[in-house]
């Protein structure tokens, strides 16, 4: 694909007061634009031997993003060596992270003004956008400051859910409902299993605990994620829609394509 066009195209899309616009960039990579404001979520730009999808658009190449957010140390949620470059190439941006990983974000040569280290009950403001957060269990839920955190970004009058990697565990449904309702709800959905766990590679929700959470919260437009990347690690989104139809029928989804598109209306109850 031709990524300038990619990233031409993103900065030409308009998203008036009420909406919001979002790609899919893979694993639980997610980009955002409310009104003028650009965010990176998860984003998995390093093209590392065993992804099964090539990085969207080369970290070298990324421009134009304001905020970048990752919801964990892993590399393919904050990618350091992505991230080392688009300190650089990006030098207005600002990077939110768990408060817990402060010392190697450090490393990457961001600033410390555009740190912002998050932990449940923080909330940030940056570019007219409020990023909260709640713990995330992956696979257990640690004590505070939480590694693994959960993100939910309003702005231009539009509420979302990014679940980053988490089971479900008790007291999680209340915070989230307290924090809701959510316009798009992106969700992990590749689950865990023994022969993971053994090759310590931690897990996530089911499909069928991912369709649960999503019918519990009736999230304006619900996407699976965490599925593609992988060959070792996958998931099965037409399992997930399929389940979430049969269980919960009427409520929105969308299995998402790399890059395209997906436009997002607010419910108008949004700070």
């Amino acid at each position: 694909m031709d990524h300038q066009l990619f990233l031409r195209s993103i900065q030409e899309t308009q998203t008036p007061y009420g909406s919001a616009a979002m790609w899919w960039m893979g694993q639980m990579g997610l980009w955002v634009k409310m009104g003028s404001t650009v965010l990176s979520i998860d984003y998995f730009a390093s093209d590392t031997p065993g992804r099964l999808v090539p990085p969207p658009v080369p970290a070298e190449e990324v421009t134009g993003v304001d905020i970048f957010l990752g919801t964990h140390d892993h590399l393919d949620h904050i990618d350091h060596e992505a991230w080392k470059i688009w300190a650089r190439r990006c030098p207005e941006a600002d990077f939110v992270f768990p408060l817990r990983h402060a010392a190697a974000i450090a490393q990457d040569g961001i600033s410390l003004a555009r740190q912002h280290g998050m932990d449940e009950g923080l909330t940030c403001r940056l570019g007219g956008v409020t990023i909260r957060a709640i713990a995330a269990a992956h696979e257990f839920l640690e004590e505070a400051p939480y590694p693994a955190l959960q993100y939910i970004i309003e702005g231009n009058g539009v509420r979302l859910y990014h679940a980053g990697d988490t089971l479900r565990y008790e007291g999680m449904l209340g915070k989230l409902l307290a924090l809701g309702p959510f316009d798009a709800a992106l969700l992990p959905i590749n689950g865990r299993d023994g022969k993971r766990y053994r090759r310590n590679c931690i897990g996530n929700m089911t499909f069928q605990e991912a369709a649960d959470l999503a019918g519990a919260l009736s999230p304006g437009l619900t996407l699976p994620g965490h599925w593609d990347m992988f060959a070792d690690n996958p998931g099965d989104p037409e399992a997930f829609a399929d389940y979430l139809d049969a269980k919960y029928s009427g409520l929105p989804c969308l299995i998402p394509k790399h890059v395209t598109p997906i436009f997002v209306q607010g419910h108008g109850e949004s700070a």
